[in-house]
């Protein structure tokens, strides 16, 4: 299976991404999947769509280190959670990749993204004037992902609807790199919340961001 990065962020917290690279019927061949699973698979009429769903369960089931069947369902928020246990789950793709974060212990959000020029043209629809005046952020292709994958990463983190990207989630003022992290102030129904989150560039030119908490 090729896992092409792995960090344990603390001793309950994992992240590992997965480079896709089989076929429907092997990803099919490494889990244990009941009938209304394959009846998921068969209603992604895109190919791509089954093996992200694939893929991202059966990295979830080789980071779980069990032979036992993982009974990962989605909640009424759209939120994977694994039934019977107790462990934080997050789940993203993007075309050629899976990446899946675990906790033990805290909350976890991660997302994924191929970068591409046309996030520009929608900036505006995830960012604030006060964030796309941040020199880092404003035109820059890679600052612009950054923001998209935090605040992606966020809101599963929340695992709530109702959380919007520019009016409740607020990038602050951070020096971009390939790797970093950055702070960011989320208005949730219960209070103001600072959280970091932390980010990474492959090399092959996708975005990646993760929060812990």
């Amino acid at each position: 299976m090729p896992i092409v990065y792995r960090k344990n962020i603390d001793e309950q917290t994992s992240l590992a991404v997965w480079k896709i690279e089989e076929t429907e019927e092997q990803l099919v061949a490494g889990l244990q999947l009941k009938q209304h699973e394959l009846d998921v698979i068969a209603s992604l009429s895109n190919g791509k769509r089954a093996l992200h769903w694939l893929s991202t369960r059966l990295l979830l089931r080789t980071m779980l280190n069990t032979a036992e069947y993982i009974d990962c369902q989605m909640d009424d928020h759209g939120k994977p959670y694994l039934v019977n246990s107790e462990t934080q789950i997050s789940l993203s793709h993007s075309y050629d990749y899976a990446a899946v974060i675990i906790s033990k212990n805290k909350k976890v959000g991660v997302d994924i993204e191929l970068i591409k020029h046309k996030i520009k043209s929608i900036k505006h629809k995830f960012l604030s004037d006060v964030e796309l005046a941040q020199k880092q952020i404003g035109d820059n292709t890679n600052g612009l992902y950054v923001s998209w994958c935090a605040k992606e990463a966020i809101y599963k983190w929340n695992g709530r609807k109702g959380l919007e990207f520019k009016q409740h989630i607020h990038i602050k003022p951070f020096k971009l790199k390939d790797e970093g992290i950055l702070q960011a102030v989320v208005e949730l129904p219960e209070g103001t919340k600072a959280l970091d989150v932390n980010y990474f560039k492959t090399d092959d030119g996708y975005m990646l961001g993760y929060v812990v908490a």
